[in-house]
């Protein structure tokens, strides 16, 4: 079964095409994020507008570089939500115009599913039941599944996303946008003598990492000027600080249900530190997607569509976006 998908929650435009949920025949990305950039930040109309620019070729040359025709496509699919209103609706309002002009089946995915399938496109297939960390921009996310389509929330953020706190941490030391890569680029290598508070949350599988940015803040402000040095070691300690709670809570949490193995999803868990820190700390299997699957793209969505289809849950209202798409229970 070949499955064409289209992801455009935020600011990249992705189109793949993927067979029987395993095996990447085309998985093309445009990125905008030099063009946010220069904001410090998404702008949600020109994330839009560059979609509506960018969506024609990027679906021709997933295509083009799967070698296939639309008469070799068995499904269309694409991400309904959750993300930004007007950039979900050029993927969406595209995927279905395909859809009906080829009389195609059309499966709306969510997002934060369709990150988990990630780990269904690197080689080896999961076992079930893991217990996933979803860890992105705008989601924390502990996520036990039991088997396909079977999802429950353990815990998730109380204020800010994992990558939004790299954002705004960045930003604190003058790092540019995207926080996270930046973040890592200066850490790499780097011992630091700086210490950062960690958000427990006893007796919760919750995160919280609003109160180790405000020490971050508070931190720079007491220093006053700031050399490379001590950028590079606060930049470290922060990062520390978030992936230690990070590692730590999803390992208890995964030995306390019982799982089978770890699997990581979403943009931050292209981190290379955060990466090794599963692989050196955890007692069971992790699976972890290439960084380029990690981020946002349509190859994860199309995984997530072949399941659906297999499973006959292709969910016929999911047709039209819903930016506040909830994820889990």
């Amino acid at each position: 079964m070949n499955i064409l998908a289209f992801e455009t929650s935020c600011d990249e435009t992705a189109a793949a095409v993927v067979k029987d949920g395993a095996t990447i025949l085309s998985n093309v990305i445009s990125s905008q994020v030099d063009i946010h950039a220069r904001y410090g930040g998404i702008v949600p109309e020109v994330a839009s507008r560059q979609h509506l620019l960018t969506i024609i070729p990027v679906a021709e040359k997933a295509l083009t570089e799967a070698g296939l025709t639309l008469k070799e496509v068995d499904a269309i699919a694409a991400t309904v939500g959750p993300g930004l209103a007007g950039s979900l609706i050029v993927g969406v309002n595209f995927a279905r115009a395909i859809s009906q002009a080829e009389d195609l089946p059309f499966i709306g995915i969510n997002h934060l599913e369709g990150h988990i399938y990630a780990n269904w496109l690197s080689g080896a297939r999961p076992e079930l039941p893991c217990l996933c960390l979803i860890v992105s921009g705008g989601h924390s996310d502990i996520i036990l599944m039991e088997e396909h389509g079977s999802f429950r929330r353990l815990g998730s953020t109380r204020d800010d996303a994992a990558g939004e706190a790299f954002d705004k941490g960045a930003r604190i030391l003058g790092l540019p946008y995207p926080g996270g890569p930046s973040i890592q680029s200066v850490t790499g290598g780097v011992t630091t003598s700086l210490s950062l508070p960690r958000a427990w949350l006893k007796d919760s599988d919750d995160f919280s990492f609003s109160g180790v940015k405000t020490a971050l803040l508070h931190m720079a402000e007491e220093k006053g000027e700031r050399d490379d040095s001590w950028v590079k070691e606060a930049a470290a300690a922060f990062q520390e600080a978030i992936i230690d709670v990070l590692v730590s809570k999803t390992i208890q949490a995964a030995l306390r249900t019982g799982v089978k193995q770890i699997m990581l999803a979403g943009g931050v868990a292209s981190n290379d530190a955060l990466r090794e820190r599963f692989k050196a700390d955890s007692p069971l299997p992790v699976s972890i997607p290439p960084p380029i699957l990690c981020t946002d793209n349509a190859a994860m969505i199309a995984s997530c569509a072949y399941y659906r289809c297999i499973s006959g849950n292709i969910r016929d209202k999911w047709h039209d976006v819903i930016p506040g798409l909830s994820f889990a229970t």
